[in-house]
Formats: C-alpha cells, structure tokens, sequence
C-alpha cells in the first residue's frame, strides 16, 4: 500500500511540475515577460532552474533509484528557495521579486513556486527513506552545484552588465563575497538538517553505509 501510494504521489507530483514548467514557458514572445528574461534567459533564476530541478527528480522518482539526486541537491535546494525568498520577500520585496512580476506571474503560481515547494520536499521525506553518500561526498555535490550556480550569475553579469537579483546590485564586491559564502553555509546546513530529518523518521536505515556499520 504504501508503495503503491508513492508511486501514485509520485506521478501526481511530476504531472504537477511539467505543468509549472509548461505555464512558465508559454507567450515568451510577451513584452513583459521578454523584459524580465532578457540578459541571461528564464534559466538566470534559480526558483526557474528549481522547478526544472524538481521536475527531473521526480521523473527519476518514477523510474525508482533517486537517492542521491534528492539528498544532495533537490531537498537542499528546494529549502533554500523557499527560506531566502520569503525571507527577502518579507524584508524588502524589491530585493528579490519587485512589484511589476505581478503582472506577469499569477498569485497562485508565485506561491507553486516558492511555498508549495517546501512541503512537497517534506513529504518526500516522511514518505521513505532515502539512502544518503557518505558526509564528504555529499558536501562535495552541493559545493559543486552551488559554484555553478554562482559562476552562472557571475557569468551572465560580466556579459550583459546586469544582475539575476536585484539585491546583487545594492552589494560591493566584498557583500557579494559575503553573501554567496553565507548562502552557502546556510544550503549546507539545510542538507545536514534533512540528514537529522530522515534519521529521527527512519532510523538507521538511511545511513550511510559505513555509519550502519
């Protein structure tokens, strides 16, 4: 039974993203919407490459070995999606999603993409356990992720002069040094979170192995 309702929860889930993805995707040739995507595309914002994220996991989750892909980036980066932005959101809207994005995306699907997400993840969690790398391997994968993301930022401002967020503009070199590292600090802390989440769920039994032993 509880397999059969993954797999169900499972599928709804991903009908869900393609869904997102798809709405998102639809009338680029908007004015408005070409505003807000020009200088880097739609994939400048990490809540866009998250929905597309989520959406892959989900597509493994179907197909059955999704450990890994969920510990190391799915769960962290979902969270941190959803604490910066609301964060931020609740600080100064204008840092993160001025006001003007409200004529291009619905309430319903600001909050698809940036509350929804959080207790998805969370379910995914409560539902089954997931195996995770050992401590170093994992760290390892979400620093990995985390320095393309900002070189994809880095990247797209050395080129077109402009940044993804608007907070990136209000911060000298040094904030900018500052804010990235804190960013990462508090993803890592995320991941170790979800590593206590799973054990006070599940157990042992989604240690890693050499832990088991």
């Amino acid at each position: 039974m509880t397999k059969t309702f993954t797999c169900i929860y499972h599928l709804l889930v991903l009908s869900w993203y393609i869904f997102l993805n798809y709405y998102i995707t639809q009338d680029e040739t908007d004015e408005v919407k070409s505003k807000i995507f020009a200088n880097g595309g739609k994939w400048k914002y990490m809540t866009l490459l998250n929905m597309l994220l989520q959406t892959i996991f989900y597509e493994v989750a179907c197909l059955g070995d999704v450990d890994l892909l969920f510990a190391t980036l799915a769960f962290p980066i979902s969270t941190f999606v959803f604490l910066a932005f609301w964060i931020l959101f609740l600080y100064n809207r204008d840092l993160i999603y001025p006001k003007a994005l409200d004529t291009l995306l619905p309430a319903w699907l600001n909050h698809a993409v940036h509350t929804f997400i959080l207790p998805i993840t969370l379910t995914e969690v409560i539902l089954r356990p997931h195996s995770y790398p050992s401590k170093k391997t994992g760290l390892a994968l979400l620093a990995a992720g985390s320095i393309a993301y900002v070189s994809r930022i880095l990247w797209i401002y050395f080129e077109t002069g402009t940044w993804v967020y608007p907070l990136l503009a209000k911060l000298s070199p040094v904030g900018l040094a500052a804010f990235f590292s804190l960013s990462y600090i508090f993803i890592t802390s995320i991941y170790l979170l979800r590593e206590k989440l799973n054990h006070w769920k599940w157990g042992d039994m989604m240690l890693p192995q050499k832990k088991r032993k």
